[in-house]
């Protein structure tokens, strides 16, 4: 006997009645987003242009992005997938490796890439080519602190031994901590915090480190996974973790502080990987990003805080200029498409189906 269907974990609230009909804010960017490459991406980056004036890319392709090159290819690529008549800039960065050579800091820094990559080691999808010890790659991040090339980081351990939900906490303390006395005006960014540890070691550091926070990642813990049986579209890595650490993002993310802004991490992958016995790791959200991150920020009470947060933080943290334009919210119930094309599969949107309660106009 089949069971029956169960529902997706809710993201809703009930709307108080004083609550705003709508929400303009400064064009906001994606600081660190996925978006592939061919069919895929062309299917990919339209969803990413029509809310975000601006996205950090990530190289993680197969083979990856590793010289200046290689990134402004790329990033041609990416504008030839832009609807007409919409301004989008992709902000293009380097894959780390641990031959990396320092003088290919320069060579990047003159073709507009704006910062390098770090994946341990078989730490997620396409980081088999990731740095094995950080140390291998001092004398290029030496270079990246001379030239003010921020250095962002998936920030997880690899060894088996550590529990994954304990591999976030673990590289701060075996990483981090020691890069940031060798390396002390090195910018960094602390990418898509998962932990409570994370929160607190961002907000206690100094003016040279910072972080990104997912709309998943606020939205969910990791009861989501399994709510009903196995959930493989709410399965990414870092993966979700408790609800004592969803709630210390949550405040960390309506702080005001400008050490936290956005990156959705949105990661498509065809629906049949994301279906599969070894499912891939990633939730798509850029196709109802401002609209998930928009009611993570209503059920916290902090509308007020969301265009601090989405438009002003991550180009502030950058050295770069703010977005002219703006976007607007409507508070609107419409229904999130189930799948979307892409390239000849299909792609299943993380909420996919479920009605959501604002809409960017």
């Amino acid at each position: 006997m089949n069971a029956a269907p169960q529902p997706t974990p809710s993201i809703t609230t009930l709307a108080p009645t004083s609550a705003p009909t709508s929400l303009t804010l400064t064009r906001p960017d994606d600081w660190h987003l996925h978006v592939r490459d061919g069919a895929a991406m062309a299917a990919v980056v339209p969803h990413t242009a029509r809310q975000f004036g601006r996205a950090i890319i990530m190289p993680n392709l197969r083979p990856p992005v590793t010289s200046a090159a290689q990134a402004v290819a790329y990033g041609e690529r990416i504008k030839a997938c832009v609807p007409a008549g919409v301004t989008f800039t992709p902000l293009m960065t380097l894959y780390l490796t641990d031959n990396t050579p320092p003088e290919e800091i320069a060579r990047a820094k003159a073709a507009g890439v704006v910062a390098l990559k770090l994946y341990p080691a078989g730490a997620t999808t396409n980081s088999d080519a990731g740095v094995t010890d950080i140390r291998k790659t001092y004398a290029t991040l030496e270079a990246m602190q001379r030239a003010g090339l921020p250095l962002l980081v998936h920030c997880e351990v690899t060894d088996p031994s550590v529990d994954i939900f304990d591999r976030e906490a673990v590289f701060i303390d075996e990483v981090m901590r020691p890069l940031r006395r060798d390396l002390p005006e090195l910018k960094v960014v602390f990418e898509h915090i998962t932990t409570q540890d994370a929160a607190q070691y961002v907000a206690q550091a100094d003016a040279f480190t910072a972080a990104t926070i997912t709309a998943h990642h606020l939205l969910y813990n990791r009861n989501a996974i399994f709510t009903g049986g196995l959930r493989p579209h709410y399965y990414c890595l870092p993966v979700l973790k408790r609800e004592v650490h969803r709630a210390a993002l949550v405040k960390a993310a309506t702080s005001g502080s400008p050490k936290f802004f956005l990156g959705t991490d949105s990661a498509p992958h065809a629906a049949h990987l994301k279906e599969h016995a070894a499912a891939c790791a990633g939730c798509y959200t850029a196709l109802s990003a401002m609209e998930l991150y928009a009611q993570a920020f209503e059920n916290a009470g902090a509308l007020d805080k969301l265009e601090g947060f989405a438009s002003f933080f991550g180009a502030d943290f950058y050295g770069l200029a703010r977005n002219p334009g703006t976007l607007t919210l409507k508070r609107e119930a419409w229904t999130l498409p189930e799948s979307v094309a892409f390239g000849d599969a299909q792609l299943k949107p993380l909420e996919g189906g479920a009605t959501l309660n604002w809409k960017v106009v």
